[in-house]
């Protein structure tokens, strides 16, 4: 079963695992805070931001345009930004570090 980590805006680390579905909406079941997902998931409101470990950037890939159009809103974007609703929780994914932006 893949496991991710989040680290919280106060530096909670979170091991969260789960079998399928969004990254937000296994965040969202493991009270993750700082990820909220007011859209559901749609990709329109950048409440689910986080920043990728860059050692595990290569596992999460790059943002989508209509993601990195969606992250320009956000003041804390960084070079390993993602959206997490937009990355599915699989083996892909396994021992990957998302860190909640404060």
């Amino acid at each position: 079963m893949p496991k991710i980590t989040f680290i919280t805006a106060t530096g909670e680390s979170i091991i969260a695992e789960g079998t399928s579905g969004s990254v937000m909406e296994l965040a969202k079941q493991y009270n993750v805070s700082g990820i909220d997902g007011d859209c559901g998931g749609v990709c329109s409101c950048a409440t689910c931001h986080v920043h990728v470990a860059p050692a595990d950037f290569n596992k999460t890939g790059a943002a989508s345009e209509i993601e990195a159009d969606m992250l320009e809103l956000d003041d804390n974007v960084i070079k390993f930004s993602r959206l997490c609703c937009q990355i599915e929780v699989s083996d892909a994914v396994d021992g990957v570090t998302l860190t909640v932006p404060g």
